[in-house]
């Protein structure tokens, strides 16, 4: 089957999401790139199930991972914040423990888009995406243009698609 009638059957696909903002300072008021997440995928056919804020705490997003990723009405698990290289940035390693399957690719167009947008700065970033379960998961940036970038030019288009490949090779 070709790519683009792998698409076009992937359109009807609806993902239940979930997000997980990582923050030591946001509140459900000032977080914009998981309000920007939520809206993407809303207005794309997609519902949220799940909205968190935690501080980034490596032990925190790990129970809350692990609980998301057994619960069998969630098929997508968005992070932001945490990617960079800071000393508060714990987010990668918990994530990267949970991934059975990771998709390079994710990381690597996501930097390609990001250095269009803002240049060398763009090495900064560690997000990633992956399968961890049968689970999609990807750790964004916490900044919001770097979200719409992600959610816009890779996540959106792909995510029934993924999904739809991700039920196949299930029931088989």
């Amino acid at each position: 089957m070709a790519y683009e009638q792998h698409i076009e059957e992937a359109k009807s696909i609806a993902a239940r999401c979930a997000i997980i903002t990582l923050s030591d300072t946001r509140t459900a008021e000032t977080d914009k790139s998981g309000q920007l997440i939520r809206k993407l995928l809303s207005d794309d056919g997609h519902s949220v199930g799940r909205y968190e804020i935690l501080p980034d705490e490596p032990d925190r997003l790990a129970r809350l991972l692990d609980e998301l990723i057994d619960d069998r009405d969630i098929d997508a698990i968005l992070t932001n914040g945490g990617t960079g290289i800071s000393g508060r940035d714990q987010t990668m390693p918990v994530i990267e423990q949970r991934l059975t399957l990771a998709l390079p690719g994710f990381g690597e167009l996501f930097r390609m888009l990001s250095w269009q947008q803002i240049g060398s700065g763009a090495m900064l970033s560690r997000a990633a995406g992956g399968v961890a379960k049968g689970k999609l998961l990807f750790a964004l940036p916490g900044s919001t243009k770097a979200v719409e970038l992600a959610m816009t030019k890779l996540i959106l288009p792909e995510l029934g698609h993924l999904l739809r490949e991700l039920r196949k090779s299930s029931a088989a």
